[in-house]
C-alpha cells in the first residue's frame, strides 16, 4: 500500500514538473514567435520601391544632360576652330564615288561565289591570303583638300622605340591585319616629315593634312589616296 502511494505521488509530482515546463517554455515560444513576426514586418514587401527615389534620378538624368551639352559644346567649339583654319572634316563614306557600294557589293558576291564554288583552299598555301576587293575609283573633288579624318593606324614597321613617317589610315580596327585590307579607296596611306611614334594601335586617332587622289602600293594593302599629314591627335569616344 506504501508502495502504491509512493507511485501515485511520483506521477503526481512528474505531471506537475511536466506542466511546469509547459507554462515555462510557452513564453518563450511566444517571444519567438513576436520577433519572427517583428522582422517580417521591418524586412522588404512587394511593391516595395528599390532604388533611387524620384528626386535622385531626376539629378542623375540632369547630370547626364549637362555632361552631354559640355561635350556637344566642345565638339561644336572644336569644329569651328577647324573651320576658321580652312580644314574639311570628311568621313569615310565621302570617299567613295557616286554608285561604288553598288559595285562593291557585286565585286563581294562574285569573290564569295568563286570561293564556295572552288576546291578549299589548304591552310599555308599560296592562295591563303588575304583579297583585298574593291576599286581605286576616288572622289576628284578631295584632290588637294586640306582634310581632317579619324581612323586606325597600320604601321609598315612595329616596335616601342620604331619613328614612323609612312603608315596606312584605315576605318576599323585590325584591318590589314587580323582581316583582310578594305577596298584600296577605303585605305589612305599617309607620310608625313616629322616622324612620329604609333604605340596603341587600337587607340583612333584623327589625321589632318592635305588629301591627293594618288595610288600608293605596298605589301599589306594599296590605297588609292594619300594624306600629306600636318598633325595628328587622339580620338575622344
Amino acid at each position: 500500500m506504501t508502495m502504491r502511494k509512493s507511485l501515485i505521488l511520483t506521477s503526481a509530482a512528474l505531471l506537475a514538473l511536466i506542466a511546469a515546463c509547459g507554462e515555462t517554455a510557452a513564453p518563450e515560444a511566444a517571444a519567438s514567435a513576436t520577433e519572427t513576426a517583428a522582422t517580417a514586418v521591418s524586412g522588404p514587401k512587394v511593391g516595395d520601391k528599390i532604388g533611387d527615389n524620384d528626386a535622385e534620378k531626376a539629378a542623375k538624368a540632369a547630370e547626364r544632360q549637362a555632361a552631354a551639352a559640355e561635350k556637344a559644346a566642345e565638339a561644336a567649339r572644336v569644329d569651328a576652330e577647324i573651320a576658321a583654319r580652312g580644314v574639311r572634316k570628311v568621313g569615310w563614306e565621302e570617299l567613295m564615288p557616286e554608285g561604288e557600294e553598288e559595285r562593291l557589293a557585286q565585286m563581294y558576291q562574285s569573290q564569295m561565289a568563286t570561293l564556295y564554288s572552288s576546291a578549299p583552299i589548304a591552310e599555308g598555301s599560296a592562295a591563303d591570303t588575304s583579297v583585298q576587293i574593291g576599286t581605286f575609283n576616288t572622289v576628284d573633288a578631295l584632290n588637294g583638300v586640306q582634310v581632317r579624318i579619324p581612323g586606325y593606324t597600320v604601321p609598315f614597321e612595329y616596335g616601342s622605340k620604331a619613328e614612323i613617317t609612312e603608315f596606312l589610315l584605315v576605318p576599323y580596327f585590325g584591318a590589314c591585319i587580323h582581316s583582310p585590307p578594305p577596298p584600296p579607296n577605303q585605305t589612305i596611306f599617309v607620310r608625313t616629315d616629322t616622324p612620329i611614334k604609333l604605340k596603341d594601335l587600337a587607340q583612333a586617332v584623327w589625321i589632318e593634312g592635305t588629301m591627293l587622289t594618288q595610288t600608293q602600293n605596298s605589301d599589306l594593302a594599296d590605297a588609292a589616296y594619300t594624306i600629306e599629314m600636318t598633325g595628328i591627335e587622339k580620338y575622344e569616344y
